[in-house]
């Protein structure tokens, strides 16, 4: 137990306001709410900040595409935000934007020392411009040919067939992703923060223990790489804040974003009369933590610290970072149903679940972190329903048939007091992030209840006339184990703990109960705790968060890879830190063509075991012949009739049994686990998709 209570400031990444959030945002958000929940469990001053990411040109843009101003688009992304981490039991002390006086006053503050101490520099640079729109651009909004092996489509910064790097200036016939019109190359005088004065600093801080290894050593990459000054500003048009003392200038997304950690605390200290100085000061002894994925430890690993030296703040005790998430081994993908909102989620599966498998597998390395969905419904049935939930829905209710109240001693005292005494252990994986070595260390406790209760059989005893005070005993041992394994639990599952508190009629629980023991008390009619999750479940889920215009984009992806091209697999911007993407470019997706069309015949092919011949009508454009893959789960009298979706601008293919001149859409792995793609009842042959 703490000898003295610890002041700890936490933080996670600000999640982009131009979205919603889904599963790959909510590794990162549960890993630190865990955490943070069992600081406070264990008695610590342990506060949890987060904010919206609120600026820049993507969130300009999505609001005139939006039809909305700015300010309206990111207040309703958060709200939306902030209802999925609320539903998720992801529970801040204070969730702000970086669109605030607060993170105004702060990048102002940490610019202008910045400057007064020397590490800003002007620079006249070149860029592309867009004339059309009247704006800079950006490398990611800038696409054309790659310089070096003519791959079409790249982006400005690299190219994603060849591999090679270069400036969006160097691209071949580039073009703005934005308008569509050719950029021209165009000088603007811009900030930038003199970063290699920070060098000696950064390889010392760096090597200090705040980072994890293999963290460390790839900023050590660019340490010794040398590094280069970092441009600060934007040009007008620009949602953001403007730079004092320079007109038409804004601070660059990335230089306000981690000051919104800052700008958040503050926010809340001013409603908690907390000092704010004493946390950020160069000798404060408070304890702060970002947790960040893997990708943007650049920003946090060498701008970030640079930055709060050269203004005078402390710098941070350390970087938690972790790694990317996939789903099923793979990386999410919007067409098989694996790229799941946080809200989708929530509309099918108990949020707890996700919780549990998430710390049953998280370490405190940056390893890749997989969502295997069997494994996923096998583990929590088992763990939490097969092994917890099961020790107390096996004896509390001859507890209520026999008056209700626990026992005054144990029928095995010393099984109670080695779960109570494993608390230190877990407690010493939950400081240190190593939640799955916790799950572990509790389901074998929990295994140890099971067992006991197995081999002590209750529902046996409480036949036998005279066995009743045995039998409370009995319960009594196993609430106990009970009541400690929900308290270990508490941190991961705070909805079962809530719930098993007011079963067992107690107050909420904090850590130091592990030392006590629930005798001669009474307890409340047991109730169910959690369900099981079912199959179907699961299969919903994906069907709800399949994208069928996806599925189109990997079709168009396929046929473009045929042809000798490579999609773009490109990661996805800031605030999507937490996956990889194998989405296309939209440039591809808006070459396909989805119709409505209706079978109007369907027929077996002679000499082909998985093809139906499907004649379609696609109203206006006529009559199609498309031959399908489905044959292991459809009979031609189950699809006559059926509405279908048709890629209409494939080139028709030639085989042996006629010429195809389409595809339908289907979703599942194939065989007889395949689904036609079928729209509602209302929809008409020739009706486009969108």
């Amino acid at each position: 137990m703490p000898q003295s209570q610890r002041r700890i400031l936490v933080t996670s990444a600000l999640p982009y306001a131009n979205g919603p959030i889904h599963l790959g945002h909510l590794l990162e958000y549960i890993q630190t709410d865990i955490w943070v929940r069992f600081q406070k469990l264990f008695g610590e001053h342990c506060i949890y900040v987060c904010a919206d990411d609120a600026h820049g040109t993507a969130i300009m843009l999505k609001a005139e595409e939006n039809g909305v101003t700015p300010e309206q688009q990111i207040a309703q992304v958060k709200a939306e935000h902030e209802r999925d981490f609320a539903d998720f039991a992801i529970r801040f002390d204070n969730y702000h934007s970086t669109h605030s006086d607060e993170n105004r006053h702060y990048s102002e503050l940490i610019f202008s020392r910045n400057k007064a101490a020397g590490n800003i520099l002007e620079k006249e640079i070149t860029q592309l411009y867009d004339p059309d729109k009247g704006m800079f651009l950006a490398d990611r909004f800038v696409k054309g040919t790659c310089p070096k092996c003519g791959a079409q489509d790249q982006y400005g910064d690299n190219c994603e067939v060849c591999g090679a790097t270069y400036s969006a200036a160097e691209l071949v016939d580039p073009y703005s992703t934005i308008s569509g019109a050719k950029p021209v190359t165009k000088g603007v005088t811009q900030l930038f923060f003199n970063l290699p004065k920070f060098t000696d600093m950064l390889r010392g801080w760096t090597r200090s223990g705040s980072l994890q290894e293999s963290i460390a050593n790839k900023l050590n990459e660019w340490l010794e790489a040398g590094l280069q000054p970092w441009d600060i500003s934007r040009e007008a048009p620009y949602f953001g804040f403007e730079i004092p003392g320079y007109p038409g200038k804004y601070f660059y997304v990335w230089l306000d974003a981690p000051i919104g950690y800052m700008a958040s605390f503050k926010h809340y200290c001013d409603q908690h009369g907390i000092d704010f100085d004493s946390y950020w000061a160069p000798d404060s002894d408070a304890e702060l933590y970002h947790f960040i994925g893997k990708d943007i430890i650049n920003f946090h690993g060498l701008f970030w610290p640079a930055m709060l030296e050269g203004a005078g703040f402390r710098k941070p005790t350390a970087l938690n970072v972790h790694g990317f998430v996939t789903v099923n081994g793979a990386k999410m993908s919007k067409s098989r149903g694996t790229f799941i909102k946080a809200r989708t989620y929530l509309d099918h599966l108990n949020p707890e679940y996700l919780r549990y498998y998430f710390a049953a597998k998280l370490t405190s390395k940056v390893d890749d972190f997989d969502l295997n969905l069997d494994d996923f419904v096998q583990r929590v049935n088992s763990d939490l329903i097969g092994k917890v939930v099961q020790i107390a829905s096996r004896t509390a209710n001859f507890v209520n048939k026999f008056g209700s109240t626990l026992s005054s001693e144990l029928d095995d005292p010393l099984l109670v007091a080695d779960v109570q005494a494993a608390a230190d252990s877990i407690a010493t994986s939950y400081e240190a992030r190593e939640f799955g070595r916790a799950m572990r260390d509790i389901m074998a406790l929990a295994d140890r209840g099971n067992l006991y209760v197995q081999e002590k059989a209750p529902w046996t005893l409480a036949k036998q006339e005279g066995n009743e005070q045995q039998v409370l005993a009995v319960c009594t041992t196993a609430l106990n184990v009970f009541r400690l394994l929900v308290l270990y639990l508490k941190p991961v599952l705070p909805q079962l703990a809530e719930k098993s508190e007011a079963f067992l009629n107690i107050a909420p629980l904090q850590w130091q109960d592990a030392q006590q023991q629930l005798l001669t008390h009474s307890i409340n009619p047991f109730n169910a705790l959690m369900q099981r999750i079912e199959p179907a479940s699961i299969e919903s889920l994906l069907s709800a968060s399949r994208d069928i215009t996806a599925a189109a984009v990997e079709i168009a992806a396929a046929q473009k890879a045929s042809s000798g091209k490579t999609p773009s697999t490109k990661q996805l911007p800031q605030g999507d830190s937490n996956i990889v993407s194998d989405d296309i470019s939209i440039d591809d997706f808006l070459k396909v063509k989805l119709r409505v069309a209706k079978v109007i015949k369907a027929a077996h092919v002679d000499g082909a075991d998985k093809l139906l011949q499907l004649t379609l009508d696609v109203g206006a454009e006529g009559t199609r012949n498309v031959f399908a893959g489905i044959k292991a789960k459809y009979t031609p009298e189950q699809i006559e009739g059926k509405l279908v979706v048709l890629v209409a601008n494939l080139a028709p293919r030639k085989m042996k049994f006629g010429v195809s001149e389409g595809m339908v859409l289907a979703a599942g792995p194939g065989g007889e686990d395949v689904f036609l793609l079928s729209p509602d009842s209302g929809a008409e042959p020739g009706m486009e998709v969108r």
